[in-house]
């Protein structure tokens, strides 16, 4: 936001709760009436259409398997929580990361060398590249996703290779994330939203919607969001431009949908992440404290869009098909921080420039159906699926041209030149095609309902057809080994009995899977391509449903494949493996009318296991605690009308930032807390929100890890406040 409207911003929240005050002292003994607001999500291409709320309005009932569709939680043998709108706005998150920092069983990372978000479900990263955007894999910004562009932001925990297929870049084998599209509602909508905050940030955005025609059959949903500023860290900067426009119409057998977005994101002298290069300590420096080179930033450009069709060929038969695509265009110019001396802080950086470019083209068909053979009843899918990517990619890098500086005390540098030494790859005024990733699946599946539909089997499969290409950056050819062409069918089994109408008991089986390796050279099978590695995953778990809380308890035990002896001389193989098992507890809902409850805690013991290696034999993996979890309570306060307050306790335990467990990074906790007030100006809905984050200003590394076999550190964010106010008119 330009600096003469950050004021504009603060002044207008400030302007709205005095209103709002001299309204109620107008009238004090009287209660205001507040027009009723329906907001109910229209289907999107889609008659199962969104799952509806649960009781307390944070999370859904359900979500979207993949391919299986939207499910009921009570229904699906699968763990899902979808994160609704309400509580994306009430929480005022801006970005899915910033969501997902409530999820008790999700750990926000950060991407290796830049600043995009990554995430840790049940230990495996999945990064932005692998989130889905209605099912449709990378075609949101895939570094930073402004909230503006989704409705829900759904987590699937568990292997998904069934239900999803193969991710891009190979990760995603601990769980997916989803991201619903806005659609028009029932009723107009018209809100406008402004916010300031910490770092003297301004954010102004708008919603409108509106739909036509006989029934409502067609809809549209317009979205623009404006960010800029700073944040509580020093001297860090923002900006983030943001707008889209999602359309939908329908008649009694066809429902079409689809989306035009674009979102620019500017980051300037973003604190970096930490390796630590040779220091025996990692302590965590003071949260506000910024060592970040002032000539670092990273720009993100990205242009995407969506199709999609759905058609009732019959009562007991459907058929749909998908297109999406995106284009998109980063520069960055990093300096990562790598420190040398835990006890003093000392370490250095250097230059790093980098340009890429990708281009992405993903869609999928299929038909789903109903029918009954005797006392079964059956629901039944077949689909196809298609993505292709192609990236460009250049850089320079001075390793050898280091700037020395300190965590505590850091010393700023000017931008260094190229010293002439350094490593580059491609021309980055054009970048050259550096990788492309084709990926066809096929897949089966089939829902039994049996035992007067008490029981329930899923049972299906997945053919995953993995092509990648890496070419090199100077001379365009294809790399030693860079063409990968393997395939692997992906079954899946899981079973849900539902006891009653508030338990369900539920198991699984299913599979993640990610291209294998190639032989290094200098092993004694240099050059040898193994087969896709498979991960595989045992679910059990219980479900509870009283009407308005709701509870879940998991227990898994998944198992990821791992490589050996890449040393000169050695033979490399398929040998050793990650084992993550673990419980997951989570509660959600009204545990009394007027108290919100969101949160729970999982317990996960992910070692390495038969690595060859005594160093790391039975270690943690890196970046993954014992312990982690939330909880979060939204109280109306009683005597004072449409008052509610929130508080959310978040913590984890103790990590590795090695293979070999001998650099320990502490565990941490932190508290947030918020309001929210609704009231009427002038005959509209306003609603004045505050937060504060970090409330006690721990200093902590919020995240350690991010991308396999990298230990790197990202400092939590200091105490910082924001405060907004949204219109309805």
């Amino acid at each position: 936001m330009p600096h003469q409207l950050r004021p504009v911003a603060a002044a207008a929240a400030l302007a709205l709760l005095a209103s709002g005050s001299w309204a109620q002292q107008q009238d004090s003994a009287a209660t205001p009436t507040l027009s009723t607001v329906t907001v109910r999500a229209s289907a999107d291409a889609s008659a199962q259409g969104l799952s509806p709320a649960f009781p307390g309005g944070q999370v859904a009932r359900g979500g979207r398997a993949g391919i299986l569709g939207t499910q009921d939680n009570m229904e699906t043998p699968f763990s899902i929580t979808s994160y609704t709108n309400e509580y994306i706005l009430d929480r005022q998150a801006s970005s899915v990361g910033a969501v997902l920092r409530s999820d008790p069983f999700v750990g926000v990372a950060r991407g290796f060398g830049n600043f995009q978000e990554a995430y840790f479900i049940r230990g495996f990263v999945v990064t932005s590249d692998d989130t889905a955007y209605n099912g449709l894999y990378s075609l949101m910004p895939r570094q930073y996703i402004a909230t503006e562009l989704f409705e829900r932001v759904e987590v699937l925990r568990g292997a998904t290779a069934f239900l999803t297929g193969a991710t891009p870049s190979g990760n995603g084998l601990g769980g997916a994330i989803n991201l619903l599209p806005k659609r028009a509602p029932n009723e107009p909508l018209n809100r406008v939203s402004v916010e300031t905050g910490s770092g003297g940030y301004g954010h102004v955005s708008a919603d409108i919607a509106r739909r036509f025609g006989p029934d409502g059959s067609t809809g549209i949903r317009v979205n623009a969001g404006y960010r800029d500023g700073g944040t509580g860290v020093d001297s860090e900067k923002q900006k983030t431009t943001v707008a889209s426009v999602g359309l939908d119409w329908h008649n009694r057998d066809v429902r079409l949908s689809g989306d035009i977005g674009w979102q620019e994101n500017q980051f300037k002298q973003t604190r970096p992440s930490v390796t630590p290069a040779g220091a025996t300590s990692i302590p965590a420096p003071n949260a506000s404290v910024n060592f970040a080179q002032p000539w670092t930033y990273s720009n993100e450009k990205d242009l995407f869009g969506t199709l999609r069709g759905e058609w009732d060929i019959n009562s007991a038969v459907t058929a749909w098909a998908a297109y999406g695509g995106r284009r998109g265009d980063e520069s960055n110019r990093l300096a990562g921080f790598n420190l040398t001396n835990g006890s003093t802080g000392d370490g250095y950086t250097y230059r790093y420039d980098n340009v890429r470019e990708d281009q992405v083209d993903t869609g999928e068909l299929g038909l789903r159906g109903k029918l009954r053979t005797g006392s079964v009843g059956h629901e039944w899918v077949v689909a196809a699926s298609r993505f292709k990517s192609t990236e460009k990619n250049a850089y320079k890098m001075d390793f050898f041209n280091q700037q020395a500086t300190n965590l505590f005390n850091p010393v700023y540098s000017a931008l260094p030149a190229f010293s002439g030494a350094e490593f580059a790859g491609g021309n980055l005024a054009a970048p050259g095609v550096t990788n492309r990733i084709n990926l066809t699946s096929y897949a089966l599946g089939d829902t039994l309902s049996l035992v007067n539909d008490t029981v329930l089997l899923t049972l299906g499969a997945r053919h995953q057809q993995m092509h990648t290409t890496a070419y090199d950056f100077n001379t365009g050819a294809v790399n030693a080994n860079g063409d990968y062409d393997k395939s692997r069918t992906s079954p899946a089994l899981g079973a849900v009995w539902k006891v009653n109408k508030q338990f369900s008991a539920y198991a699984n089986y299913i599979e993640g899977l990610t291209k294998g390796d190639v032989a290094p050279p200098g092993t004694t099978n240099a050059n040898a391509v193994f087969a896709p590695y498979v991960t595989k995953q045992q679910e059990v778990g219980l479900k509870y449903d009283a009407g308005r809380l709701g509870a879940g308890l998991a227990l898994f035990s998944i198992e990821r494949p791992r490589s050996t002896g890449g040393g000169v001389g050695q033979t490399f193989t398929q040998s050793g493996k990650d084992r993550h098992q673990g419980v997951e507890l989570s509660v959600f809902g009204e545990a009394t009318r007027g108290l919100r409850l969101l949160g729970g805690v999982t317990w996960l013991d992910a070692k390495q296991v038969s690595t060859g290696d005594a160093t790391t034999e039975g270690k943690r993996v890196i970046g993954v605690p014992k312990m982690q979890g939330s909880i979060g309570a939204e109280w109306d306060v009683p005597g004072v009308d449409r008052l509610a307050l929130d508080a959310r306790l978040t913590a984890g335990g103790s990590r590795y930032a090695d293979a070999a467990n001998t650099l320990k990074v502490g565990g941490w906790g932190r508290v947030d807390v918020g309001a929210r007030y609704l009231m009427e100006v002038g005959g509209r809905l306003v609603t004045l929100r505050a937060r504060i984050d970090n409330l006690a200003d721990r200093s902590y590394w919020a995240s350690t890890g991010g991308y396999p076999g990298q230990g790197y550190m990202v400092v939590g964010a200091p105490r910082t406040f924001s405060l907004g106010a949204s219109i309805d008119f």
